[in-house]
């Protein structure tokens, strides 16, 4: 017999911490972000991003409000050393926004990062090696204290480096590389190691940078090594705690969100969250899980379609339309009871007017993100009433009444079913006009008329074209509607029973224009409807009756 494959591998094991106590928190503010797409985002690319990408890319990051950029990886080659210099440079840093630039721990890799940084106001030098013991072992083949030497070195190195460049105000960050498969016993000493040759302060602290190189565990289990990282490391206050977790498992932002939880500072990540395998922490998806708690981001994503563009262009990668909270199909709804649902939800936050947003389906106002409401419903045969109602009122302002939105839908449904793909606004109207409103193939077509008589006793006079030729109708009845009612009768075409009949404006002002919707019972008991849209709410009410008329 085979044997089972998942035998080959070993659970991860638990982090002893039996108070843990980051279960019981919640995230009150915002993070300090740092964007990684010009280093870990680019190198992930299959066709890493030229001199004009990364310039646009790093305009967007800068707009949309992150003031900690990490631009690239200035050792890798001529490439990247002349974008950062060109950036530092050119004067195109905001003041507030510091750049940041990773170097592994050595030398001659370090001296280059600190080069192509000469000039800058302020700048980050990212220091990292692998200390995991899988990377002891099996790709360096050294033990604790030949890996913690070459932390320290490089640790020395980025000290004289900045001492040589008063000018500049030098921030530095480490990473124990591979912390989430490391010891923790190791990596804080590593850590600390850093820390006397650096000798950060509260004013100046380091930043340790404790990735989840590959994400081995559930979301948790990092979240214990965050906490005790934090609760272990000396001088806790001259230093900040940095997040840069990965998707291996698919749960990089719960790692990221958790690791907040258990007292981390920062969180690295990409918009969108591309990166190298599964990808990098998506930054958008933080930010805006934390903006629907009622928590502030700090970020702008009031327009979520530009950013969505700007990174498709950039890293010629697809946007996923199910990707959280930017791709194009997240705030949609084909589903006819999820369609009824957000129909409904929009009509009581109308109603209630107050400014707390519950709308079922949506945990996000989409129009904080820039995107309309015309594409929160869309339909096909999926779809119900109240979507199909919903596209109708977005496109064209008309308030339909539920039996007609009932009636109409079975209609929408023969459609969706005959062409086998979803329907637009401009299908559903072209089928709502042949379906209610008064066209060119009518029996019936009104010409003009004209009503007269005391309240409760109204006579309708007009003049109509019955199959081409014109003749005049007489009526008398209650009111206008019911004065229609009898002239058509009188003229032998078949007698109408309206069971309801409702009108209302469309649009505001001089240029409104009136709808009209009457639901009519024939002699045989079925029923039929009809819609009229003009200028004269009285002759909306006439056309409608008309339709109906056309329809029996």
């Amino acid at each position: 017999m085979r044997r089972d494959p998942s035998t080959k591998y070993r659970p991860f094991p638990q982090v002893d911490l039996p108070d843990r106590r980051w279960p019981g928190r919640s995230i009150t503010a915002a993070p300090r972000w740092l964007s990684t797409d010009l280093r870990d985002g680019n190198q992930a690319l299959i066709d890493p991003m030229d001199a004009e990408k990364k310039r646009r890319f790093f305009d967007l990051l800068v707009q949309v409000g992150l003031k900690e950029i990490e631009v690239g990886f200035p050792s890798a080659g001529a490439t990247e050393f002349d974008f950062i210099a060109g950036l530092v440079r050119s004067g195109a840093i905001p003041d507030d926004v510091t750049v940041q630039v990773l170097t592994q721990s050595r030398r001659d890799l370090i001296e280059t990062s600190f080069r192509s940084l000469e000039g800058a106001r302020t700048a980050i030098v990212h220091l990292y090696n692998a200390v995991s013991p899988a990377w002891r072992r099996i790709v360096f083949g050294m033990d604790r204290a030949e890996v913690k030497a070459i932390a320290v070195e490089g640790a020395k190195v980025l000290r004289d480096e900045a001492a040589k460049r008063p000018d500049t105000d030098w921030r530095f960050e480490y990473s124990p590389e591979t912390f989430s498969t490391a010891e923790l016993d190791f990596s804080l000493e590593v850590c600390e190691a850093v820390m006397d040759v650096l000798r950060p302060t509260p004013d100046r602290p380091i930043i340790f940078n404790l990735p989840a190189t590959v994400e081995a565990a559930t979301p948790n289990i990092y979240a214990d090594q965050i906490e005790w990282f934090g609760r272990h490391i000396r001088d806790r206050d001259a230093c900040l705690i940095s997040l840069h977790t990965h998707n291996d498992r698919g749960t990089g932002v719960a790692a990221a969100e958790l690791g907040l939880m258990a007292g981390a500072d920062r969180v690295e990540g990409c918009l969108l969250g591309n990166g190298e395998r599964t990808g990098n922490c998506d930054l958008v998806t933080v930010a805006l899980n934390l903006y629907t708690q009622g928590v502030a981001p700090g970020l702008d994503f009031s327009d979520i379609d530009r950013i969505v563009n700007v990174v498709g262009y950039c890293t010629n990668l697809p946007i996923h339309p199910r990707t959280p909270y930017a791709g194009d199909l997240v705030f949609t709804a084909f589903s006819g009871s999820h369609q009824d649902a957000i129909k409904k939800g929009f009509a009581a936050q109308a109603e209630r007017n107050d400014e707390y947003w519950e709308v079922p389906y949506l945990p996000i106002d989409p129009a904080d993100l820039g995107r309309s409401y015309e594409a929160v419903i869309r339909v096909n045969s999926q779809s119900g009433k109240g979507g199909v109602a919903w596209v109708i009122e977005q496109d064209r302002g008309l308030k339909l009444p539920k039996r007609l939105q009932a009636d109409f839908s079975r209609h929408v449904q023969a459609l969706a079913d005959r062409a086998g793909r979803e329907l637009d606004a401009g299908d559903i109207w072209r089928l709502f006009e042949t379906t209610y409103l008064p066209g060119p193939g009518d029996r019936i077509a009104l010409r003009d008329y004209n009503e007269s008589g005391a309240a409760g006793d109204r006579l309708f006079v007009g003049r109509v074209a019955v199959d081409g030729a014109e003749r005049s109708i007489t009526g008398r009845g209650n009111g206008l509607i019911s004065g229609v009612v009898a002239a058509l009768a009188a003229a032998g075409i078949p007698a109408l029973d309206v069971v309801d009949y409702n009108e209302h404006a469309i649009g505001h002002g001089a240029d409104a224009t009136a709808a009209a919707y009457v639901e009519c019972r024939l002699g045989d008991g079925a029923t039929v409807f009809g819609v009229g849209i003009d200028t004269d709410v009285a002759t909306a009410g006439v056309r409608a009756v008309l339709s109906a008329a056309n329809r029996a």
